[in-house]
């Protein structure tokens, strides 16, 4: 809770008490809580035992399971597949338990996802420890006293932290290559300015992907086969490797080995591996969870597992905005009364103790989080041959359809001067030709040139009004009419044109 969250939770009708110097390492004082209204307790036990509803970040100790009682409500990280003992003992609470790591992954929850908003930060501040570790800058550099080439960054899991660090790698001037076991994260890794690693399999059809579509938008344990096939893929791309950093995590499962000891040994020295996994045994063998190691090659082996602690202020922010969007919907009447409907798709996936039952694992919601997308047609890359072939045979349709226009048009011509008199042909024949001219020399200009180009052509309706302007004094009704509106059609033809280009070339100009 921070001062100003716990403004908009007063607004829905609850009072908010707080543990005495609980905000004071993310920058929080109790003269700030205090000036927003919240209580501050003595200590953590006079929270417990006075609130109704237990905000926490970390899963609760069995000492903190045992204050809670029937009509209570825990809200907190909770991880209940690796906390059974923990679960079993607040189902005998008879308490209702909400576990901000089970809110599921549907577009509606995304303000409550608590998972996504610590994964941001820890994938953002992964690249920053990486930074303080590496002895070189990130990006690539010409100086007096040398090149500098840029780092090499590989990340593996392409999730909410892993595209968090490859935004982070390359916005600092990296080469970011990243990996997934989904293929439908391929475009979003391109999109952020890095290189998807693509496996190579021998039947040409990509065997053992993934798909995320099934498992929530997790990755799903990989095949025998496909395993394979990455680490021999990162074992290939090992010692080009400065930094990599590693996030991948499996639902339920403890972290799959990926960066084995042997890819460490062919790292160059200086290297370094940063492993989010590491609260759950690491994706590198080397990786010890709290600490930082360096390997006998001299690879650098960071396993902390307080990434967003080690960015208090954000990370306080960002959680209590979740919890505050997941009581608004606690408290559908703003009165501070909890309604626990267990119909709703998120606080039914999120809550894992009710009134005394265990309600884990939850259904699946009834929307997936990420739909499976049909594989791309892969685009077959002509040959030199092919592509001259193609050229002459377009070039001989388009020849084709102009002589057959041609043709038609100079049939028309004839038409028409059989009957119409030989002054109206004379300048039948200047319009023709100048459509014809016109059209050929804006059909060959490139789009992205139309819009300037048109702008500045459209002062040759200068011509126009002076045409009608001749005609304007003319005794019949019908030209008059005719010639003022080409007048004011034209006048607004000019002014428009000069207006568009005139803020095109602004877009341009340095503020």
């Amino acid at each position: 809770m921070t001062p100003e969250s716990a403004q908009a939770l007063q607004k829905l009708g609850f009072g908010c008490v707080i543990e005495t110097g609980a905000g004071l390492a993310a920058g929080f004082s109790d003269d700030a809580y205090r000036a927003a209204g919240v209580e501050i307790a003595p200590s953590a036990a006079s929270v417990w035992a006075g609130a109704d509803v237990i905000v926490k970040v970390r899963p609760p100790e069995p000492s903190e399971v045992a204050l809670l009682s029937p009509g209570k409500t825990l809200i907190s990280f909770f991880y209940p597949a690796q906390n059974k003992e923990l679960l079993e003992a607040a189902k005998a609470t008879g308490s209702n338990v909400i576990a901000m790591d089970m809110v599921p992954r549907i577009s509606r929850a995304q303000k409550m996802d608590a998972l996504s908003s610590m994964a941001n930060i820890a994938g953002y501040r992964a690249v920053i420890e990486a930074g303080g570790n590496f002895g070189r800058f990130f990006t690539g550099q010409v100086t007096a006293a040398g090149k500098v080439p840029p780092a090499k960054v590989l990340v593996i899991g392409a999730g909410v932290a892993g595209l968090a660090a490859i935004g982070t790698a390359t916005s600092l001037g990296a080469i970011t290559y990243a990996f997934d076991v989904r293929p439908e994260v391929a475009e979003q890794i391109e999109s952020m300015g890095a290189e998807f690693v693509y496996l190579d399999f021998a039947d040409g059809q990509g065997a053992g992907q993934q798909d995320g579509a099934a498992t929530g938008g997790y990755a799903a344990p990989s095949s025998p086969e496909f395993r394979e096939k990455q680490l021999a893929k990162f074992r290939e791309l090992a010692p080009q490797i400065d930094i990599v950093i590693t996030t991948a995590l499996i639902p339920g499962r403890e972290a799959p080995k990926l960066w084995l000891e042997d890819m460490v040994a062919l790292m160059k020295p200086g290297s370094v591996v940063v492993d989010l996994a590491a609260e759950r045994g690491g994706n590198c063998d080397l990786t010890v969870p709290d600490q930082k190691v360096v390997s006998p090659n001299g690879v650098t082996i960071v396993g902390y597992t307080d990434f967003p602690s080690r960015m208090a202020a954000q990370a306080s922010t960002l959680y209590a905005t979740n919890i505050r969007h997941m009581l608004s919907d606690l408290t559908p009447g703003k009165d501070g009364v909890l309604v626990h409907n267990m119909d709703d798709d998120v606080i039914r996936g999120a809550t894992v103790t009710h009134r005394g039952d265990i309600t884990y694992p939850p259904p699946p919601p009834k929307i997936q989080a990420i739909a499976a997308q049909k594989p791309k047609e892969k685009v077959k890359e002509l040959t030199p041959e092919e592509k001259r072939a193609a050229e002459v045979a377009a070039f001989k349709a388009q020849t084709k359809s102009q002589g057959i226009l041609l043709f038609v048009a100079t049939a028309l011509l004839l038409v028409v001067g059989a009957v119409a008199p030989a002054s109206f042909m004379s300048h039948f024949v200047v319009f023709v030709l100048a459509c014809f001219v016109g059209f050929q020399v804006i059909w060959n200009v490139s789009h992205s040139l139309h819009t300037p180009l048109m702008a500045v052509t459209n002062a040759v309706s200068g011509i126009v009004i002076l045409g009608a302007l001749l005609q304007v004094g003319s005794s019949h009704w019908l030209v008059v009419t005719l010639s003022a509106l080409s007048v004011l059609v034209a006048t607004i033809n000019i002014v428009g044109g000069f207006l568009v280009t005139r803020r095109m070339l602004a877009m341009f100009q340095k503020s």
